[in-house]
């Protein structure tokens, strides 16, 4: 019983202090739970905000800080290959390579996109639009990536901006070898010029490796030969600070330079002819015939190449591209003419093969040819009286060719037409060449549906109508009659660096075919040719000179077609520049041993024999006084 009531007191007293305790928790309770929440929240906010770095550092950013921590040590540098020097026949250097620099930025270096950009802009003398306008079309590019701001800074503002790079984070200045044309704008349709290569070149086969950026031959020599020019690219690994600024080089990888080119101009004789076609729109190309070297080949109007170097405004793009006088075509390969009367030696050579004519027969010239009730005029309104094949290519006579045309055909006249070379592609090997057009009964027929018409034959045989040639051309044409119906590729390049400086590569002449046709009557026609310069009635014997003998031909293509009984010396008198006749003249010397055979057309220059031919004689003059070092005194003259 008392054990039963000594539990029971200890009980209620167990009890009541478990009362008392339970009731003080609850009285200080707030004051307990006020620091503990506290520190909760606070706990909380600090997950929450490493959670929130942790999101910001790795997923959001995770990218940046990444190259930062990669490149904070590392950076990779690529290292631009010197490109090819290029030397005329006798080592004179015609292109090299200058330093460029160029200002490069690294926009996840730059703390402040704006003020840097404005800082530069300032330093660089130049709107700052021109800057926030490269950045806005650089926004697809990553952001790690070097950007080109300016490109080929000059010195000036390269002075000014040197001492500012240590201020400037992600700004830095790249050396890389630029073209440089030793001189500008001569021969600049045949060497060529560089720009970047295109989207649709990078996706081809040719331009596989190249980079974007890259600058690659456009045309001419430095297109052609672009794979012999262009190198190999190097590299260097670069330690640098947090910033972007180089603290040591690593490792470096050289580049391998593009080998070297020697053409097989002659720079004087270039500058020479093109001296000739100064103020005249017109080509003139000089071969040696004995194997189609190009000794020349000049067009005119011709380019600043420096200034695709340099680059091009959008206004100044567009002034040269719709430029009226076209001085980005090369008309000595590119464009195509009527050959005029320097067709007639092509015709005499199919009527003397083909046993139409014999040489001493002869024919009466009254001043027209009659046909289907119509007359064809020869250009000497008189006529030339009775001429045989000798005289009718000394005086030009087009009643004799119109009679040749007639007893060939259209289609044997192209036939000896394309055995010298004319309507097809020479194969030089530069691009945009015009093939030309000699025309045939089947072409007529598939290209316009309608036969040929015998009235047609008249135009072709005199070198007009559908007829069309280079001046690139009938050089090669006339080089096969010089040397007795070889017909060669022109070629351009005489030696090509090997993959050692002490080794190169010689480039000969390659002979397509023989042409055939009897050396009795190639001797005949070069009869005719020599006789244009040295007889008194040639219509070229103004340019005859004292001691060379000059042989060749003269043209005077008709741009503008007569009316039929049109007065043809008034309608010339009357002829605006562009409605004048193009003026042609192929010759070659010395006649008996040819060593140059040089094909000049002025556009528009009236007749060959004034406009034309003292141009040739001053381009052989020119070469041979070179070769033989004696000074000639050239004549000069008018004909036809």
């Amino acid at each position: 019983m008392q054990t039963t009531e000594a539990s029971l007191r200890n009980r209620g007293r167990t009890g009541t202090d478990w009362l008392q305790l339970v009731h003080w928790d609850v009285s200080e309770s707030p004051a307990f739970q006020r620091p503990y929440l506290v520190a909760m929240v606070f706990l909380m906010i600090v997950v929450l905000g490493y959670t929130f770095r942790l999101w910001y550092l790795q997923l959001l950013h995770g990218a940046q800080y990444r190259y930062y921590s990669e490149n904070n040590r590392i950076r990779l540098e690529e290292i631009q290959a010197p490109r090819g020097v290029i030397f005329d026949r006798s080592g004179t250097m015609l292109v090299e390579n200058r330093p460029a620099f160029h200002l490069m930025l690294i926009r996840e270096d730059v703390s402040d996109i704006n003020e840097t950009v404005e800082s530069l802009a300032k330093l660089c003398q130049v709107d700052k639009a021109s800057f926030f306008d490269i950045l806005g079309a650089s926004e697809s590019i990553p952001r790690f990536i070097p950007i080109r701001l300016a490109a080929d800074v000059d010195r000036d503002s390269l002075a000014r901006i040197e001492p500012q790079l240590f201020r400037l984070p992600g700004v830095f200045v790249q050396v890389e070898p630029k073209r440089e044309y030793q001189w500008n704008g001569v021969a600049a349709h045949l060497m060529g010029y560089m720009s970047e290569v295109s989207e649709a070149e990078l996706k081809s086969e040719s331009y596989r490796g190249y980079m974007r950026g890259e600058a690659v031959g456009k045309v001419g020599v430095e297109k052609a030969f672009e794979k012999v020019l262009h190198g190999k690219r190097g590299g260097r690994q670069l330690e640098v600070d947090a910033v972007g600024r180089r603290l040591r080089l690593l490792d470096e990888v050289p580049p391998v330079a593009g080998r070297n080119l020697w053409l097989t101009i002659d720079i004087e004789l270039q500058k020479a002819a093109e001296a000739c076609l100064k103020d005249r729109a017109g080509a003139i190309v000089a071969l040696d015939p004995q194997n189609g070297a190009v000794l020349a080949m000049a067009t005119s109007p011709a380019f600043d190449q420096e200034r695709f170097v340099r680059g091009f405004t959008a206004q100044e793009w567009k002034a040269l591209t719709e430029d009226p006088g076209h001085p980005l075509l090369n008309r000595a390969l590119g464009a195509a003419y009527p050959p005029g009367s320097t067709y007639k030696p092509i015709v005499a050579l199919a009527a003397l093969q083909e046993d139409v004519i014999k040489p001493n027969v002869r024919i009466g010239c009254p001043g027209y040819y009659n046909f289907a009730g119509r007359d064809y005029r020869c250009w000497r309104e008189r006529g030339h009286g009775s001429v045989d094949l000798h005289q009718a290519l000394v005086q030009s006579c087009d009643v004799y060719f119109y009679t040749m045309g007639m007893r060939l055909g259209v289609d044997r006249i192209a036939k000896y037409a394309k055995m010298m070379g004319l309507g097809a592609k020479t194969e030089i090997g530069l691009d945009r060449e015009h093939p030309g057009l000699i025309p045939t009964s089947l072409w007529k027929k598939s290209a316009t549906g309608v036969p040929w018409q015998k009235g047609e034959t008249l135009s072709i045989a005199i070198g007009q109508g559908f007829d069309l040639t280079t001046p690139l051309q009938m050089a090669v044409a006339y080089a096969a009659i010089a040397n007795g119906g070889k017909v060669w590729q022109p070629y351009i390049v005489g030696r090509i660096e090997g993959e050692r400086q002490d080794e190169a590569k010689e480039v000969t002449g390659k002979l397509r075919w023989q042409a055939s046709v009897s050396r009795n009557n190639i001797d005949l026609v070069k009869a005719g040719l020599l006789g244009v310069v040295e007889e008194g009635r040639g219509t070229a014997h103004g340019i005859k000179h004292k001691s060379i003998a000059i042989a060749g031909k003269t043209g005077t293509a008709q741009v503008v077609r007569l009316a039929e009984g049109a007065d043809r010396k008034r309608s010339a008198a009357a002829a605006k520049h562009k409605e004048k006749d193009h003026a042609w003249f192929v010759g070659y010397a010395p006649a008996q041993v040819p060593k140059i055979v040089v094909s000049a057309l002025v556009e528009h220059g009236g007749h060959g024999s004034s406009a034309a031919a003292p141009l040739v004689q001053q381009v052989i003059l020119n070469y041979l006084e070179k070769e033989s070092g004696t000074s000639t005194d050239p004549k000069t003259g008018a004909g036809e």
